[in-house]
């Protein structure tokens, strides 16, 4: 037996599922894949579960040697959504998993129900933003929060996002962890930065001062348009200055078209997706993160931990990993007028510039190293493992009452037979 009423006992790995809609180059699918691959590292036995497994982050698991598993759903509105949801739960319960983690909102969706059919011991949602963007209308919002109320516990990536969780849908303050993103730290220790230069094209020179923004280009919300009506003011006096714009999306044209209006097409830089991001903040004096909402942002985090002196706006969980002046600025949020002035005043402080950008990696290694990370990961596995939760204690009760009744997890069959539903396979 791997489990009794009061822990679960291991004499083996911890089976850990991991899940996430894509393998996109988005914050959540990079920290999915990342604590995916440090769970592998650390003696976990891992899986990566998707519902779409195109993207970049596929080489990754590859390497890893990871299991890919994909359950594929175009939208959780069709009828193939609630088939492929069951072959999910199916799935689940054939491997054993010990824990289950989603790493995004539509995977909170899909595979948080799927985890409870299955009885899953562990089951841990996500919360990764500030519910500030188109899809959480009221009624869409409520559902998320009854999806979430069947987890185990809720993982929120900041202390903003768990207040949020608290007073305004109702959580129960223990049932939210807290749990920063993590980075690889030591990968953005060193660069190559000649090199890097000559990678990025767009006539980049050894004279060229670079200012970094990395950041999707799916909506406004990133402040791409501050960004360059800070460009403006800040390039009519520092010419050398480069703005490098990485990262894409559909309203990439609009802001191209912002640049051209304000004839800043030398100036401002679009390199679209890259994968070699750590080595282009190799070449940079300043990371901006100018949104007008997040959870806590892996640009800003990466900008740290590059060494790189930061600006960003006080929101979400910035505040809580930047302390103005001690190891990063914080700016208005757009308000451009105040971005220039910060940009101008670090572009004259070279000595401003090196011990912001030294703080702010000293930061990450001590709160967001791999390190850090893991092992609050594991306090989370373990504290929930630690007591029976409310689908293992419902279970523990009914068979108590009715011995005669086949245990669920432990059999084949069961009242609700996930075998007959679908024959399909899986994919791995």
């Amino acid at each position: 037996m791997r489990k009794t009423s009061k822990s679960i006992t291991h004499t083996d790995p911890m089976r850990v599922l991991m899940f996430i809609q894509s393998l996109e180059l988005g914050g959540s699918e990079k920290q999915c894949v990342e604590m995916a691959r440090l769970l592998a590292r650390n003696g976990f036995a891992v899986t990566v579960g998707c519902m779409r497994r195109t993207g970049p982050l596929r080489r990754k698991i590859a390497e890893a040697a990871l299991e890919l598993v994909e359950f594929p759903v175009a939208s959780l509105l069709r009828p193939n959504a609630l088939v492929q949801m069951l072959r999910l739960a199916r799935f689940m319960r054939i491997r054993k998993f010990d824990v289950v983690q989603a790493n995004d909102l539509y995977a909170n969706l899909f595979a948080v129900p799927a985890a409870r059919l299955a009885g899953i011991p562990v089951i841990v949602s996500s919360q990764r933003d500030l519910s500030d963007w188109w899809w959480y209308t009221p009624q869409r919002r409520k559902l998320l929060r009854a999806v979430q109320q069947l987890s185990t516990c809720v993982i929120a990536n900041s202390e903003a996002i768990r207040s949020q969780l608290v007073k305004e849908d109702g959580f129960d303050f223990e049932k939210i962890r807290v749990l920063y993103n993590g980075i690889d730290v030591e990968r953005y220790a060193v660069g190559h930065p000649d090199l890097t230069r000559q990678a990025i094209g767009h006539s980049i020179e050894a004279k060229h001062r670079l200012i970094m923004v990395v950041a999707n280009m799916h909506s406004t919300v990133k402040g791409h348009s501050d960004v360059i009506g800070a460009a403006q003011i800040v390039c009519r006096d520092h010419s050398n200055v480069r703005f490098l714009l990485i990262g894409d999306g559909k309203m990439r044209p609009m802001f191209e078209s912002q640049v051209r209006k304000a004839k800043l097409e030398k100036s401002v830089l679009f390199l679209g997706h890259r994968t070699d991001v750590p080595d282009i903040l190799s070449c940079g004096e300043i990371g901006l993160l100018v949104s007008k909402a997040e959870g806590l942002p892996n640009a800003v985090m990466e900008y740290m931990a590059a060494g790189v002196a930061t600006i960003a706006t006080p929101v979400g969980g910035v505040p809580e990993i930047i302390e103005h002046e001690n190891n990063g600025l914080l700016t208005s949020v757009g308000d451009p007028q105040c971005l220039s002035r910060e940009i101008i005043r670090l572009l004259n402080d070279e000595s401003l510039r090196q011990r912001l950008g030294q703080a702010g990696r000293e930061t990450m290694q001590a709160r967001c190293g791999f390190d850090a990370v893991l092992s609050g990961l594991k306090r989370i596995y373990k504290r929930q493992l630690s007591v029976p939760s409310s689908v293992q204690q419902s279970r523990e009760t009914i068979a108590a009452e009715q011995p005669t009744k086949i245990a669920y997890r432990d059999q084949p069959h069961t009242k609700c037979n996930f075998a007959k539903i679908t024959n399909q396979t899986f994919e791995g």
